[in-house]
């Protein structure tokens, strides 16, 4: 059986007394599919230090076109492994080939967006007074932790390690345990280039939080990117207070779609089912909630129930499903436990249940609709993180944009509707980082995405995505004397 590795210092690491061996299931089956070598708070100590070190002592970070060039390669690698990496992912992490196939994709679009902005980090000269200047520099801010979840292990890595190393960082990474060999097959294709000087590029896994929350608390770690719950985003903020540290946060969320009465039922239907049940309802800017106007709630509340009943819930490598199963056990009884609790806090639409042609063992659950009016619900202002969608209603615009802020989260949004001036004035209005108008989870490289309020701070993709990464230095030089 196949096991992911820790690479520190520029090595593998093998096992040893120190160091132990965990699992990685397969969510369709609830069978081992993979091992893992689980990392101490010695090797993260290693890590960091290994991290420190190549920063202070190599050129890594004065090398603009070496790191173009490494990034370049890398995507290539990855473009080369793909097929390898896409059976992994859908192995361990349970979604759909061909959601599978979009992640590694997106990976491979960002690593090579971000080789042409590693040459193109510019600053600014300012003569204040003649033969008098200022001068603007941008520079790597030092040593970069990226902890990665486990929902989407290959894009959610790139994002923040593309900039990173672009700007000319190093890193230390902490991979999820649950899609560790995935992490392993992605970063094979990076560190396989010599020309990285050793200590650049650091990895370890780990299943419990010990060596993740000594990550945090270091001294030596300059900046933090975080992408996970709002929850476990609080507890590291509080861990880097003591050094300031510095954070990058893509926290929570819980993304209302608002379907205006004028909208394109039948293209709202299909884009807000692609828009839950994406990733079995796993992503923080999946839709949890629709708003829709009072006069066609109750045919398009009708229309909803009836396709996201027709999904079908099986294996990811099944070209059959439409949605993949939970990443455990453990969240599918948590999701029939919401469902449960649903039945008495609202009006149940469409109740989700473990299929019967589904494979025994699977952490499979289908779809849920369930419908309420009370903004204080647990099923409107909590992120439940699976297929399950909150159905409101509304009268006016005023009253859509009033309840889609009526949250702590202000992640992702969508509105549905004909009226691009009404479209405009609700994008307007909305307290997201992220708002789409009759689409939803359009991403891309080139385009910044974060969190408002407590869906984090920080911005991931695009230029921006590299500020968290670099210093601003003012360089003030007379040359008159």
């Amino acid at each position: 059986m196949l096991i992911a590795h820790n690479y520190i210092g520029g090595q593998w690491l093998k096992p040893s007394g120190v160091l132990t061996i965990g699992d990685s299931m397969n969510p369709a089956t609830g069978e081992k599919a993979a091992q893992f070598v689980a990392a101490s708070v010695q090797e993260v100590d290693a890590a960091i230090a290994s991290a420190r070190r190549a920063f202070e002592s190599t050129t890594w970070a004065q090398q603009p076109k070496l790191r173009a060039d490494v990034l370049r390669l890398f995507a290539d690698r990855l473009e080369h492994n793909k097929a390898q990496v896409v059976q992994t992912l859908v192995q361990l992490n349970g979604k759909l080939q061909r959601e599978a196939e979009g992640e590694v994709m997106a990976g491979i679009s960002e690593l090579r967006y971000y080789a042409g902005l590693a040459r193109n980090l510019f600053g600014r000269v300012i003569e204040m007074e003649p033969d008098v200047y200022s001068h603007i520099e941008r520079e790597a801010i030092g040593v970069a932790a990226i902890i990665v979840p486990w929902n989407a292990p290959v894009t959610l890595l790139v994002r923040s390690l593309a900039p990173a190393l672009a700007a000319g960082c190093t890193v230390v990474i902490k991979a999820a345990h649950q899609t560790a060999l995935v992490h392993t097959q992605v970063m094979a294709c990076l560190v396989a280039d010599e020309r990285i000087p050793a200590g650049v590029i650091n990895s370890f896994i780990e299943q419990d939080i010990v060596a993740t929350q000594h990550l945090c608390a270091h001294p030596e770690v300059d900046v933090i990117s975080f992408t996970g719950s709002t929850h476990v985003g609080k507890q590291i903020a509080l861990s880097t207070a003591k050094n300031l540290t510095r954070l990058s946060l893509e926290l929570g969320g819980k993304a209302p779609a608002i379907v205006r009465a004028d909208a394109n039922m039948s293209a709202a239907v299909r884009g807000i089912v692609g828009g839950a049940c994406v990733m079995a309802g796993q992503m923080c800017t999946a839709i949890s909630r629709v708003l829709v106007h009072e006069s066609v709630a109750d045919d398009f509340s009708s229309q909803l129930a009836q396709a996201l009943a027709q999904v079908k819930v099986g294996p990811g490598d099944q070209p059959s499903s439409g949605m993949g199963p939970l990443i455990d056990q453990r969240n599918q009884a948590r999701l029939l436990e919401e469902v449960r609790a649903a039945a008495t806090d609202c009006r149940v639409i469409l109740a989700g249940h473990v299929p019967l042609d589904t494979p025994r063992g699977g952490a499979f659950i289908t779809p849920s609709l369930v419908a309420t009016q009370d903004l204080s619900s647990h099923f409107v202002q909590d992120e439940i993180f699976g297929p399950m969608i909150t159905l409101e209603t509304f009268s006016s615009d005023d009253e859509a944009v009033l309840r889609a802020n009526a949250t702590r989260y202000g992640l992702a949004a969508s509105v549905w509707t004909a009226d691009h001036r009404a479209a405009r004035q609700i994008t307007r209005r909305v307290k997201f980082g992220n708002v789409w108008v009759n689409a939803h989870n359009r991403l891309f490289a080139e385009i910044e995405t974060g969190g408002y309020r407590q869906s984090g701070f920080g911005r991931l993709h695009g230029v921006e995505g590299l500020n968290d990464f670099m210093e601003t230095k003012h360089v003030f030089m007379p040359c008159n004397d």
